[in-house]
């Protein structure tokens, strides 16, 4: 019989900077060897549980704390956090935020040092490690250089040299492509194999039903369902989407109407329609007629390496919601940057409305909402960040805000500090920033990253009201679900360059598929 490995006794808990619970009366038991997936809505508590578990609560975060958790038999309140790191090993959403060295093998080896192992111990403990994770060709990288799903590498296997007996994921598929999520999956299922315990907060759940032992579903800090893998792979499609969780089988997904559907005059002029082509590399510069947005032979590198954007051209209507698809460090967000002006072209035009663009110009009718949105947020509140970007330009304020925080359900949140909220939550929050600042071309990186089925939904019908506006939408997403219910047509974006540019149609759909698998 296998011994528990996590024990979680009536626990509850808030954090220092308000008075609101996070989690309350919360008991779990995770036996040794168990793969459980933490589920619910976005702040339901599945991130406070995690940092109760790894210790970051109480010896990081601050709160008040009543009840008992143990691991391998020790209370991790009082173990000193240099044991804990020797127990349980943490992956999080943003591997980043982990990092405390500028090589990959030296990030690896970092908290053997820690703990002060001899330096023949450290060597093959990291060897033993990249063999184990086969990722050998990872070693002596410059770690900020690599892509994110290769820091996500990095950071599993900084906290696998430790040998830990647990791991604690939290998020970690948000920020991955679809190739870097399968990788991860992999070597998931490698440590469970190898008799490790793993404890997964995620919100996409597709990836993991092959891995998962068991589900715990949270709501407003309460535990409100503990299913073994079965039981929830069987709850039916309305059962799931009653609970606000995301889709278990994304074969059953279809592209959306919202794709299809034509745009009526009432919400565009008709002058403001123009056809979205993929422009020749070798043909002239347009000639602009109509009110459009068109790029043509974009060029963009870092210093003096190797173009990131290669001969870039494309045209976008008005009213479109355009996917830029592609692998991590395909040039999706270098692009996103250079059309925002926030990165210099190298050569090529960008015209808005007949108006060829400068870099300063592009600031107004661009904008961009960063895949790391705590980037972008800069005031003490949800609505003060609202008002902050309120465009001078745009209709008066007060009813805009109290629209956009009820459209994106931050009514309840609007005297918070961004800083303060969940993942998901700064993540609506930058995004009603875009919507507050009225621009005409509108850039989303990642908008659904960290977020559960009903806030996915609501950032959809946000992205449906601004293409009924007249806005140009761009997503760069790795969300196969986002995708299909909300865009009208992918670019796809190959070391740099476009290489396929369709409409998101049922015909199209085997294609998208493949792109996913």
């Amino acid at each position: 019989m296998r011994r528990p490995m996590v024990k979680v006794t009536a626990a509850t808990f808030h954090y220092g900077e308000t008075h609101e619970q996070c989690l309350r009366n919360v008991s779990l038991h995770i036996k040794e060897g168990e793969c459980v997936l933490l589920c619910g809505e976005s702040g339901c508590g599945k991130t406070t549980i995690t940092r109760l578990v790894n210790g970051l609560i109480p010896h990081f975060y601050e709160g008040e704390f009543s009840g008992r958790v143990t691991v391998a038999d020790r209370e991790v309140a009082t173990t000193m956090p240099d044991a804990l790191a020797s127990m349980v090993g943490s992956v999080f959403q943003n591997p980043r935020s982990q990092f405390f060295n500028l090589d990959t093998t030296g990030e690896i080896a970092f908290g053997c040092e820690n703990l002060g192992l001899p330096p023949a111990d450290i060597r093959k403990r990291v060897q033993e490690t990249a063999d184990a994770l086969a990722i050998e060709r990872l070693l002596d990288r410059d770690i900020f250089a690599l892509s994110g799903g290769e820091k996500q590498l990095i950071a599993l296997a900084s906290a696998y040299a430790l040998s830990p007996d647990l791991f604690v994921f939290d998020e970690p598929s948000s920020n991955l492509d679809w190739t870097a999520v399968g990788k991860l999956a992999k070597l998931m299922l490698r440590l469970k194999q190898a008799g490790k315990t793993l404890l997964i907060a995620e919100h996409r759940l597709y990836w993991l039903s092959e891995l998962i032992d068991r589900v715990v579903y949270l709501k407003a800090g309460r535990i409100e369902g503990d299913w073994q893998a079965e039981e929830f792979l069987a709850l039916s499609e309305s059962k799931r989407m009653g609970l606000g969780l995301r889709v278990v089988n994304p074969d059953a997904l279809r592209p959306s109407a919202l794709s299809t559907k034509a745009l009526t005059t009432k919400a565009l002029r008709p002058d403001a329609l123009c056809p979205a082509t993929l422009s020749s590399p070798s043909a002239k510069p347009p000639q602009e007629t109509r009110p459009c947005l068109r790029v043509f032979g974009l060029s963009a590198h870092y210093r003096r390496g190797k173009p990131v954007l290669q001969d870039i051209s494309f045209e976008a209507s008005f009213g479109e919601a355009v996917a830029l698809l592609g692998g991590n460090g395909a040039g999706k967000t270098t692009l996103a940057r250079t059309l925002c002006g926030l990165h210099r072209k190298s050569s090529g035009e960008i015209t808005l409305n007949g108006t060829r663009l400068s870099t300063k110009a592009r600031a107004g009718p661009f904008y961009l909402v960063m895949q790391e949105s705590g980037y972008q947020l800069f005031t003490d509140s949800v609505e003060n960040e609202l008002l902050l970007s309120k465009n001078k330009r745009s209709r008066p304020p007060c009813e805009n805000v109290e629209a956009i925080l009820k459209s994106l359900s931050l009514t309840d949140l609007r005297d918070r500090h961004p800083m303060s909220l969940s993942g998901g939550q700064r993540q609506r929050t930058a995004i009603g920033t875009a919507m507050a600042h009225d621009a005409q071309v509108l850039i989303f990186d990642e908008p659904t990253s960290g977020l559960d089925y009903g806030n996915m939904r609501r950032v959809v019908a946000v992205i449906e009201r601004l293409r009924a506006e007249g806005k140009t939408i761009f997503i760069i997403t790795h969300d196969y679900e986002l995708l299909l219910a909300a865009c009208t047509r992918a670019l796809i974006l190959e070391d740099g360059s476009i290489t396929s540019d369709f409409p998101l149609t049922e015909a199209n759909r085997d294609k998208i598929k493949e792109m996913f698998s």
